[in-house]
C-alpha cells in the first residue's frame, strides 16, 4: 500500500494537531485542518500556525492541490482560506456542512445572504468520494457522530480521523453538540476498525492526559482496537453510548466554539465587514448548553 509522507503541526493553544500530507519533495500534497491563531481577550486573529505550513510547503517545493477540513471545528479556528491564497489548491469538506450552516446561521443571527448550501466551500464529498493530488489518492469516510457532517480522510496508509477518536489514552470525541450522536460515532468507528490493523491513524487533537505530559498524535488501528480507553473493538454499542452520553453531560463546551463556528461554516473566512468598515463576531446569550 502506498505509503504518503505525512508531517504534524501540533498548535499547544488549541491541542490541534494540522497535516502536510505529500508524495515526494517536488511534487504535490493537501494539508488537514489547519488552524487560524485567534487571541480571545484581545479577539485578535494571526497566522503563525499557518505561516509555518507554508514555509514548508516552499522548503518541498509541493503543489498544494487541496485543503482538507474534517469538519466545521469547534475549537479552532480554521486558516483554510488564508492558506488558499498563499498557496492555491482548493477547499473540501463533508456535504453534510450544509446542515451544519442551517443549525448555526440562526443562532449566530447570520447575515440573510449567507447561504447554506455550502457554496462557500470548493468541493463538497459525500461517502468513498475520491480526490486526487499526484501519486495521493484521498478516499472520504463519513464518519458522524461527534457532528452530522464529520469526515475521515484515507491517504495510502494512512487515516486522518478528524474528531473520531484521539489517542487511545484519551478515547474519542463528544457527541452533544446539534446534530451529535453518540450511537452514529460508535458505528463510524466500526467502521474504522474494519481497515487493517496497521493503518496509521492520526489524531485532529492531543489532550494529553496527567500521566503523559508530551502531545502524541499517531498511533495504528490496531492499538485503537486494543486500547482506546472509551472504545475498544469489544466495547458493546450500549455501554459506550451510556459512557459518552454521562461524561458529555458532564463537559463544558470549548472555549472557542462561538468564534470557531461562525469562521468555520464560511470556510475560514472572516464575516463580511459592516458599514463601518469593521468584522464582527456574535456572542449569542444563553444559548449553547
Amino acid at each position: 500500500m502506498f505509503k504518503p509522507t505525512v508531517e504534524a503541526f501540533y498548535d499547544p493553544a488549541t491541542f490541534t494537531v494540522s497535516y502536510l500530507v505529500f508524495d515526494r519533495p517536488g511534487g504535490h500534497g493537501v494539508i488537514i485542518d489547519p488552524v487560524l491563531d485567534y487571541e480571545p481577550r484581545a479577539v485578535r486573529t494571526s497566522t503563525e500556525n499557518a505561516g509555518l505550513i507554508v514555509k514548508r510547503v516552499a522548503e518541498l517545493r509541493l503543489e498544494i492541490d487541496w485543503i482538507l477540513e474534517t469538519h466545521a471545528h469547534a475549537d479552532h479556528l480554521s486558516a483554510a482560506a488564508w492558506l488558499k491564497t498563499q498557496l492555491g489548491g482548493q477547499i473540501a469538506i463533508g456535504a453534510g456542512i450544509t446542515a451544519v450552516q442551517k443549525i448555526f446561521k440562526p443562532i449566530f443571527g447570520m447575515e440573510a445572504e449567507f447561504a447554506t448550501d455550502g457554496r462557500q466551500f470548493d468541493r463538497l464529498l459525500g461517502a468513498n468520494d475520491e480526490l486526487q493530488a499526484g501519486d495521493l489518492t484521498i478516499q472520504a469516510l463519513f464518519v458522524p457522530g461527534h457532528t452530522p457532517a464529520d469526515l475521515a480522510y484515507l491517504i495510502g496508509d494512512a487515516l486522518f480521523l478528524g474528531d473520531t477518536l484521539f489517542m487511545p489514552d484519551v478515547g474519542t470525541a463528544r457527541c452533544d453538540f446539534p446534530g451529535g450522536d453518540a450511537l452514529a460515532l460508535y458505528q463510524s468507528v466500526q467502521r474504522l476498525y474494519q481497515l487493517p490493523d496497521e493503518t496509521r491513524a492520526f489524531a485532529c487533537h492531543d489532550y494529553p492526559p496527567p500521566e503523559r505530559t508530551t502531545p502524541r498524535w499517531e498511533s495504528t488501528i490496531a492499538e485503537q482496537k486494543r486500547s482506546n480507553i472509551h472504545l475498544r473493538a469489544d466495547t458493546p454499542a450500549a455501554e459506550f453510548v451510556a459512557m459518552r452520553e454521562a461524561r458529555d453531560a458532564s463537559l463544558a463546551m470549548p472555549v472557542l466554539i462561538m468564534p470557531s463556528i461562525q469562521v468555520n461554516i464560511r470556510a475560514g473566512e472572516l464575516p463580511p465587514a459592516e458599514a463601518d468598515g469593521r468584522q464582527y463576531l456574535k456572542l449569542p446569550l444563553n444559548t449553547l448548553g
